[in-house]
């Protein structure tokens, strides 16, 4: 297997666009590595550059111990699973698998003995002699990684390899992929713009925004604590509350309400700056409880086992509070939204995360 080095990578279009903007990375041997981002921030095209399907205008991509810049993508040790999975129509489940055998040159033996290797850890062998027509949506994608693990790379790419599943079905391919990857040990690079899915299946995520990297980080990390206002409001199923705010000695002026501020912030009285707290990270007190936002319920929305309340508090602000199911208030109470310990963040006049200044040696 191997790793994956970027460096200065820029890749512009002829109409001026910059999908990737002067991106260096680091992917590790073995890595399960996620592109997350909006529709148009460049990681479709990192994963294309990567691949070779796309050139770079400079910079530098190396795998393993070469570098493969220039190099023609049959020739990078890498397998690509398309958004549409590419399968032959006119194959059967066991030529499409073995098609990479065939492009280069192996016996139809080899290429039906690989074939069978490879479809039974992944629930196909009752199905080589179908062709994609006759299979599910869950079964095409099977085949499509059955191919691209046939080919013995070093490297799989994934481009957005869930979205064209139903619900159901994308949870259970969740599963199942982690469980291959871990299984194969392969680095892996899969392009989503689901935020569910990254968390839930990466090792690392990159949040990309206008072909750049906005923050790098492990899933908890870039919940947790969001490196930007983008990054927050792009990750969570529920939005975090990003709150107009502004500094008052010891405290934070949120809504007509005092919060006591995160400890050890280079922040002065009167700064404004952007409170983000996530609805998972509020709980729910009586009315006029201290160190805490006070509203007026306004909306509750059904998730399955939580709800989101949604509280209108003073000049019309909204927060958002996840409570467990059955522990929602009546609509039209007052209640108090306090958070959890150690969970305020504050975001300076830029919308970048303030961090606690370093302890002096």
């Amino acid at each position: 297997m191997a790793g994956i080095d970027i460096t200065a990578l820029s890749t512009v279009y002829p109409n001026g666009v910059r999908a990737v903007d002067d991106l260096d990375l680091h992917i590790a041997d073995g890595e399960f590595f996620a592109l997350l981002g909006p529709s148009g921030c460049g990681k479709t095209t990192l994963l294309r550059t990567i691949a070779g399907l796309e050139q770079s205008n400079a910079g530098t991509i190396t795998i393993g111990a070469n570098e493969v810049t220039a190099v023609d993508p049959g020739k990078r040790g890498v397998a690509m699973v398309f958004q549409d999975y590419a399968l032959l129509p006119h194959m059967t489940v066991a030529e499409n698998i073995g098609y990479p055998l065939r492009v280069r040159g192996q016996s139809k033996a080899a290429q039906r003995e690989i074939a069978e290797s490879t479809s039974a850890g992944l629930s196909l062998a009752g199905l080589l002699e179908r062709r994609p027509a006759q299979l599910s949506g869950g079964q095409q994608q099977r085949v499509a990684l059955a191919r691209a693990i046939a080919m013995g790379a070093e490297v799989l790419l994934l481009d957005e390899p869930l979205s064209n599943l139903d619900a159901r079905l994308r949870l259970e391919a969740r599963t199942f992929l982690k469980r291959l990857q871990r299984e194969l040990g392969i680095t892996t690079v899969f392009v989503t713009h689901d935020q569910a899915e990254a968390l839930a299946l990466a090792d690392r995520i990159a949040v990309m925004e206008s072909g750049r990297i906005r923050q790098l980080g492990s899933p908890r990390e870039v919940f947790q604590r969001p490196a930007s206002v983008f990054v927050a409001n792009f990750i969570g199923s529920t939005p975090m509350n990003l709150l107009d705010a502004v500094v008052v000695e010891d405290e934070v002026e949120v809504a007509d309400a005092r919060l006591g501020r995160p400890l050890g912030l280079a922040v002065s009285d009167g700064d404004k700056v952007t409170a983000g707290i996530r609805p998972e990270y509020l709980r729910l007190a009586p009315r006029g409880t201290a160190g805490g936002i006070s509203g007026v319920v306004s909306t509750v929305e059904n998730l399955g086992v939580s709800s989101l309340v949604s509280l209108e508090c003073a000049g019309g602000v909204l927060v958002g509070v996840t409570v467990p199911e059955q522990d929602e208030p009546p609509i039209g109470s007052t209640v108090t939204a306090v958070p959890e310990p150690g969970r305020l963040l504050l975001f300076d006049a830029e919308g970048s995360l303030l961090s606690p200044e370093p302890v002096p040696a």
